[in-house]
């Protein structure tokens, strides 16, 4: 080929290159280094005030062990009739608990939900519950100790009444992501807000709402173990004398009985709110026969 019939190549224009995207910026990295930085110093400034003495940490390990021989070498079974019976005290505490919870969280959950409530009930519903939120089990359970005593019922409303911040706080979020076709609807028909809380909001939330049910529940089971320590009743105030005495076989029992019946507990509760939001399984038909 010739070099009059070879293409010529042309420099590109400086239309082209003004016409050509540009890179994006690179990202700063300055405000995720002063976070970390920042982070890094609360770390220090709280282990500083801990006063932790670092030379026995290596000590701890063996500790541990020491302990555990002493809690599962050879528990004490004698006391098992009586550590089942507070068992039982416990659950029908978290039991009870759960039922005052969600008796009162739903209606007030579904009023404090946007589109339900007005905003002068909405508000004032959501911030009590927070401030439920930030008061612990056991803080409710003491002040509610100088009213009704040292008595399993304490235990029980205290569950009820703290669960209500976070069940409370469940429903309404779960009210609100609830689609709006059948509210609409409702509406449409001339229903009131009542109605279509009965008739559009209330069947489209209640299998979630149910399941947040029984998963407060299981966290009140967990939670009356703690109150109990307190003289609130139930397994913990067993755990509480025996460990106060150091009868540690004894301590041993009552932990294995805790973890067992904790778990048989969640095991069933998970089948169920399992069976609630997906419903039941389709049985194959054998039609051989």
């Amino acid at each position: 080929m010739s070099a009059a019939a070879r293409p010529q190549l042309r420099p590109p224009s400086p239309a082209a290159d003004r016409g050509a995207p540009s890179l994006p910026p690179r990202p700063s990295r300055t405000g995720p280094t002063v976070a970390a930085v920042i982070a890094g110093v609360i770390v220090v400034l709280a282990t500083i005030e801990l006063d932790i003495s670092w030379t026995s940490l290596g000590e701890i390990p063996g500790r541990v062990a020491n302990y555990l021989v002493l809690l599962f070498a050879e528990p004490n079974w004698e006391k098992l009739p009586r550590a089942l019976f507070e068992t039982w005290r416990s659950v029908s505490m978290a039991w009870l608990g759960a039922i005052g919870c969600v008796a009162l969280s739903i209606p007030l959950g579904i009023l404090a939900a946007r589109g339900v409530g007005p905003a002068w009930v909405r508000l004032p519903l959501r911030w009590l519950f927070a401030i439920i939120r930030a008061v612990p089990e056991v803080v409710i359970a003491l002040v509610l100790l100088t009213v009704t005593g040292l008595t399993p019922f304490t235990g029980a409303l205290a569950l009820g009444i703290a669960g209500i911040g976070t069940q409370g706080k469940w429903v309404y979020e779960t009210v609100e992501s609830v689609q709006e076709g059948a509210s609409e609807a409702v509406r449409a028909a001339g229903g009131s807000t009542a109605e279509v809380a009965r008739w559009a909001l209330w069947p489209a939330a209640a299998p979630s709402l149910m399941s947040f049910a029984l998963y407060r529940f299981e966290i009140n089971i967990r939670t009356s173990a703690v109150l109990g320590l307190i003289g609130a009743g139930g397994i913990g105030t067993m755990l509480s004398n025996y460990t106060n005495y150091r009868e540690w076989d004894t301590v041993g029992m009552l932990l294995i009985v805790v973890v067992v019946i904790t778990m048989l507990i969640d095991l069933i509760s998970g089948s169920i709110r399992r069976r609630i939001m997906e419903g039941a399984r389709p049985r194959v038909v054998d039609r051989t026969r």
